[in-house]
């Protein structure tokens, strides 16, 4: 028995929560109940802010950057060392193969081995003013951070932002996916054993119409960071609209690859796949539109629906290219997207295989390659959280431009050229928080900031960049004459 199962953790314990009511833990691979965890509540939530400003009014409050550092750094080798039992968690939990999930561990322990080494080296400046003055700023904490995580990659999620937010001394209120919850809980724990202090790291689980409504609501929360679908921001940001606190925002996408003539498409097809199937294609960064130069089209469609064809979907212990979707509800809403694809008559070239013992009560969906898809298509303009990728041409690269921008969205894109002076020119008319250059994705890049523009969100996670997020610039002028 999990010292977490059923529990929620406050003010450093684990502890029933109010309602005494727990909420099932499905296993995507087979749709069977694998576990139970807390509902957490409003006065789950209301217990959880008071103890985390507690915290900040008494031993964290006072806990020096170096010391916060050695913490997390602590923190990151403890999660390593559970590397296997975090990644079989992470996998049965969310439905990832094997080996995605292990990356995902490594990640979460380099974010927290990463904000370790930076927790004593944000700095504040002096700034020349009048004669007779001294003019300083410090980089101070906001306080109590709401965190809200979605399901898809708690590990990797939870250490961008509690290891940014508790970098700059915050204490943290952390509410996870419902669907989701085991990892996020367990890192949990280890903080408990890397020796933060009790209060710091609050973890709700429950639903988030309960729970995550609450925590965005709480007027105790100084700042609110929340990842997930773009209706559900635009809530969380009303919401703190009337508290007057900040938001980190990172939303939806609908991230797009340009393909030109000039490419190495060789080099190029593995990113191509892999960044639209990763996580079976539930990743808000998934490159799920493919923009390609009309001259190369047909030779590029006919490797990928190659490849394609040859992509396996099973159970997540079976470390296939794809595990099933998280939820029976996940399936349907894909279900809806495709079955617009058919009617519609869109030109489905390749589809995957799900392997013949996966079970039949798994959330299993073909990783699919849609062709000639018209730009203005609900596939080729919402976010589907599904192993699809659609595919259009262009002939020149105003058009392909105009098509990389023609959504919503704006999170991250990929460019194939090796064309110098496209590359820069491109990248710079792309409207997008992160530009890949004949690469995807950069293998994580823990220091590279990340987020999005337009229904993507805003602010940034990731890098130094993110701790300025997390922290708040103080102005002290001191006048003490010539």
């Amino acid at each position: 028995m999990k010292i977490f199962e059923g529990k929620v953790l406050i003010d450093g314990n684990w502890q029933d929560p109010e309602s005494g009511e727990t909420l099932p833990v499905m296993d995507p691979s087979d749709g069977s109940e694998y576990g139970r965890i807390a509902r957490g509540s409003d006065a789950d939530i209301n217990s959880a802010v008071q103890a985390a400003q507690y915290s900040m009014d008494n031993e964290w409050g006072d806990t020096v950057p170096v010391e916060r550092g050695r913490l997390l750094q602590k923190l990151s080798k403890l999660i390593l060392d559970r590397e296997v039992e975090l990644t079989e968690m992470e996998a049965r939990d969310v439905g990832k193969p094997l080996s995605q999930a292990r990356i995902d561990v490594r990640a979460c322990a380099r974010y927290f081995e990463f904000y370790g080494g930076a927790a004593d080296k944000i700095h504040g400046e002096t700034i020349p003013y009048l004669e007779g003055y001294t003019v300083l700023t410090l980089r101070e904490p906001h306080g109590v951070t709401g965190h809200i995580i979605p399901w898809n990659y708690p590990l990797q999620i939870i250490g961008r932002t509690i290891g940014g937010a508790l970098t700059m001394g915050n204490a943290c209120v952390l509410k996870p996916g419902e669907e989701a919850s085991q990892s996020a809980l367990m890192i949990g724990e280890l903080a408990r054993q890397a020796g933060f202090p009790p209060g710091v790291f609050n973890i709700i689980p429950g639903l988030g119409e309960e729970a995550g409504n609450a925590l965005i609501h709480h007027p105790g929360v100084n700042h609110l960071s929340f990842t997930g679908s773009t209706e559900i921001g635009t809530l969380v940001q009303q919401a703190a609209a009337k508290n007057a606190v900040p938001v980190t925002l990172e939303l939806g996408g609908k991230s797009p690859q340009l393909v030109f003539a000039d490419s190495d498409l060789e080099e190029a097809l593995p990113f191509l796949i892999n960044a639209s199937i990763q996580n079976c294609g539930q990743t808000c960064s998934a490159a799920s539109r493919l923009i390609v130069e009309n001259s190369i089209y047909e030779q590029l469609m006919s490797k990928l629906g190659e490849r394609f064809e040859a992509l396996l979907v099973g159970p997540a212990i079976q470390d296939l290219n794809c595990g099933p979707l998280i939820s029976p509800g996940q399936k349907m809403r894909l279900e809806k997207y495709l079955n617009q694809v058919k009617a519609d008559g869109l030109n489905i070239s390749a589809e995957g295989k799900i392997v013949a013992d996966a079970p039949t009560e798994g959330n299993y969906v073909k990783p699919m390659l849609i062709r000639d898809v018209p730009p203005e298509h609900v596939v080729a303009q919402e976010e589907l959280f599904g192993p699809v990728l659609v595919a259009m041409p262009f002939t020149t690269e105003e058009e392909a431009i105009n098509l990389a921008n023609g959504t919503p969205y704006g999170l991250v894109s990929g460019i194939w050229t090796n064309d110098g002076a496209r590359q820069f020119r491109i990248a710079k008319k792309i409207r997008s928080g992160q530009v890949f250059i004949n690469n995807y994705g950069a293998g994580g890049g823990v220091e590279l900031p990340f987020g999005g523009v337009k229904l993507s969100g805003h602010g940034r996670e990731k890098g130094f960049e993110a701790l300025l997020g997390f922290s708040v610039t103080k102005t002290i002028a001191i006048k003490h004459g010539l």
